[in-house]
């Protein structure tokens, strides 16, 4: 039979382990796209990982510290997505007025 140590442990190996699967395929997300709100997800699914990373670390050192270091990491990446979707936003109307504008121009030219 397994002791709680024993199973932490490998519960900590296996953690680390889809960790690391879930950032590789993460880094092929941000590198192949194809839009730019796909890439900001995948950014934010990074800070997510990195994240998941800092707490597991944090019960296998047993330093409590690392919590407070997630946590102010999550504040951060919050505010960083908001400011990512916001400039998406901005992007997409100016795009629409764009169009708007040269349909309007096309129509007025027949």
């Amino acid at each position: 039979m397994m002791s709680g140590v024993e199973f932490l442990d490998l519960a900590i190996n296996i953690a680390l382990g889809l960790l690391s699967l879930a950032f590789f395929l993460t880094l092929i997300r941000i590198l192949l796209g194809p839009t730019l709100p796909d890439r900001i997800l995948a950014l934010d699914m990074l800070l997510t990982i990195g994240i998941g990373y800092i707490a597991v670390i944090a019960i296998k050192t047993g330093y409590a510290l690392y919590l407070d270091i997630a946590i102010s990491l999550a504040l951060v990446g919050f505010l960083a997505t908001v400011a990512f979707a916001r400039f998406v936003l901005q992007r997409w109307k100016i795009r629409a007025e764009q169009l708007e504008s040269a349909h309007k121009d096309m129509g007025a030219e027949e």
